[in-house]
């Protein structure tokens, strides 16, 4: 199994990043700049060894400045993963990324403390210089480097039908779409997807039929959605036993097969989660 050595953030130089953080967007907001609504904290440096390789994980929490999560979102990456995100973003916005200073490679000395501090503060700052650019911060290289192995993830979780730790990931997944503000997106309606079906499977159905509700808020707008359906019959049969109306759903899914816009059959909740590509 890999070994790991524990270098907390707390015990970098310079004291508590997050307070130094929030002494920064305090004083810069005091000259009529608007705060930083997103910060990037990394919170602990893992040394992994594998057989072939070692490397440093680092886990980064996202943090709504002026706002206590009680849940955070984390992501866990090494310096890999910055490196293919920093060449991605370079390709698509080489003019906004001029200016973006990214750590360079070391051939020696990767696993010192001093090292491993420098490169948590240089990715915290690499991130927060990313999102504060509108392009960029909308941009799917820069969404989907948080989300997107969550969702992988939780996918062969779901499908191995280990549920309670799918549950897990696809709320990790949620809430990292959530302070990303992407809750319209297809990635959001997918994650919601796996949030019910697991919850189902754990015979949590009030938190599932929570789940459908607020999927079907998300796509009232629409005249049809790939997962429309599937959501329409899960909160009918959710509501129906949790003792919540399901008439509203009801109407809704006549209405749509009467146009022709929903086939009489439709695929589950779950097997629309299995076979979605999430690449």
């Amino acid at each position: 199994s890999p070994g790991t050595e524990w270098v907390s953030a707390a015990e970098r130089p310079g004291g508590s990043l997050l307070t130094r953080q929030l002494q920064e967007l305090w004083r810069r907001s005091r000259g009529s700049l608007a705060p930083q609504r997103l910060l990037f904290e990394v919170t602990s440096a893992s040394v992994v060894s594998e057989r072939s390789s070692k490397y440093v994980l680092y886990t980064i929490y996202l943090i709504r400045s002026g706002q206590f999560d009680k849940a955070p979102a984390t992501i866990a990456r090494r310096y890999s993963d910055f490196e293919q995100l920093n060449r991605r973003l370079r390709c698509r916005f080489s003019c906004d990324m001029a200016s973006i200073a990214f750590p360079r490679k070391r051939l020696r000395r990767n696993f010192t403390a001093e090292t491993i501090a420098k490169r948590s503060r240089a990715f915290e700052q690499f991130l927060s210089h990313l999102h504060s650019i509108d392009e960029i911060r909308r941009s799917s290289e820069f969404l989907e480097f948080f989300f997107l192995p969550d969702l992988q993830a939780a996918q062969r979780l779901t499908c191995t039908g280990m549920y309670r730790e799918a549950l897990a990931t696809w709320a990790n997944a949620y809430r990292l779409q959530d302070r990303l503000g992407v809750c319209s997106s297809g990635r959001f309606l997918l994650t919601l997807a796996g949030l019910a079906v697991c919850h189902q499977e754990l015979d949590q159905l009030s938190e599932a039929h929570g789940c459908c509700e607020q999927a079907l808020q998300l796509l009232e707008a629409q005249g049809s959605h790939p997962l429309l359906g599937p959501f329409l019959q899960a909160h009918i049969h959710l509501a129906w036993k949790v003792g919540k109306d399901k008439r509203h759903s009801e109407a809704r899914l006549q209405d749509l097969r009467e146009s022709g816009l929903l086939l009489q059959q439709q695929p589950s909740l779950k097997e629309c989660l299995i076979k979605e590509p999430l690449e």
